[in-house]
């Protein structure tokens, strides 16, 4: 008999947000709006589209693999050199790189519950440690807790700023403090997924202002950017570090189409701003929609709200009666809140709707 890893063995299948094509093959229903996976609502910017289009006739080609002229981009856009950028197939293909490449199977690590899945998954598949400690009570990523637990054995720490799926964030002058108290053999992982929504917060703590060499700084093009179907997101630290992670990485990722993708993406400062305009619109309306159903959640620098319920069994009825009506929302038990349900940012249409269907929900669980 083929014996399968205890460490395989034991993980939980990813479960993404509901597909809006198998929920309305489930229920047979005319309108349903997915606001579950924090995607932009405005879809991809058309240069980007456009990108796609002129180079998709080179497919039959394998793609640089040193990702060339994205990485050049990348540079320029923020000022950073070359050889302090590394790029792969999104955040998760990062974060796994990461963990191959700087630590060994049972090395300990640190980061919070109620976090990333991703960072559970990858540290759970590749046989490593991951001490997640409790958020604070207000849902912030408690960075006191972490310090009193950094020792010698731990390898790497993991926070996400805006915390996802709380959206919370940790100030500027906190991230130095914490900063200050790592080792210098500890690298730090700072995730920063939703830098753009979180940039109008004045404290908020941009990490690739910062130079420290045991910081890793991850951002993605699926959420403003729209590309999430693409699959691209970049690293930034110590060149010493992207060499490890050049190294672990799959040959010819990312794929041809995302690099040429995400080069125009970022040319395209019109898209950004409409995206966070968007983003703010939307997010009064469902924050005073909230408060007028006195429905508790999370003060937010992202593009969605954690709704916080009195018992996980509320919330995943919350969840599921959304469901019925149309609405697909996360329900993020699997991220360690039990007792959430995250809902992002839409168009002025789709936030209209769900505003409607969680009236109706509300009153009925």
């Amino acid at each position: 008999m083929i014996q399968i890893p205890d460490r395989i063995n034991n993980l939980t299948t990813y479960k993404a947000g509901k597909p809006i094509d198998e929920l309305a093959r489930e229920k047979g229903l005319n309108r349903i709006v997915k606001l579950a996976s924090n995607e932009n609502p405005l879809g991809p910017s058309p240069k980007a589209v456009e990108a796609i289009i002129k180079h998709a006739e080179f497919i039959h080609r394998y793609g640089d693999p040193n990702a060339f002229d994205a990485v050049t981009a990348l540079s320029v856009k923020y000022k950073k050199p070359f050889n302090s950028i590394f790029i792969a197939s999104g955040s998760d293909a990062i974060l796994q790189y990461i963990i191959i490449a700087l630590t060994n199977e049972g090395d300990y690590m640190l980061s919070s519950k109620g976090s990333f899945i991703g960072w559970y998954v990858n540290s759970d598949k590749l046989g490593r440690k991951s001490i997640n400690l409790p958020l604070t009570s207000d849902y912030k990523i408690d960075l006191e807790a972490i310090k009193e637990k950094i020792s010698p054995d731990i390898k790497l720490i993991y926070l996400a700023n805006p915390n996802n799926p709380t959206g919370t964030y940790f100030t500027k002058a906190q991230f130095i403090d914490f900063m200050n108290a790592v080792p210098k053999n500890t690298v730090v992982i700072l995730d920063e997924a939703y830098t753009l929504y979180a940039e109008a917060c004045k404290d908020y703590p941009n990490g690739l202002n910062f130079d420290y060499e045991n910081l890793l700084v991850l951002r993605t093009f699926s959420k403003s950017y729209g590309l999430a179907g693409l699959r691209m997101g970049f690293a930034c630290g110590n060149p010493e570090l992207i060499t490890a992670l050049k190294k672990a990485r799959m040959p010819f990722e990312p794929n041809t189409l995302a690099a040429y993708a995400a080069i125009a993406a970022l040319e395209d400062e019109s898209f950004l701003e409409e995206t966070v305009k968007l983003n703010n619109r939307s997010m009064t309306m469902f924050r005073e929609a909230f408060n007028s159903l006195s429905m508790n959640y999370t003060e937010t620098a992202a593009n969605f709200f954690l709704i916080i319920f009195e018992t996980p069994e509320k919330a995943k009825n919350f969840n599921q009666e959304c469901l019925n009506k149309g609405l697909i929302l996360r329900y993020v038990d699997y991220f360690g809140i039990p007792n959430g349900v995250r809902i992002n940012s839409g168009t002025v249409e789709e936030t209209e709707f769900a505003i409607n269907i969680i009236k109706q929900v509300i009153e009925i669980i």
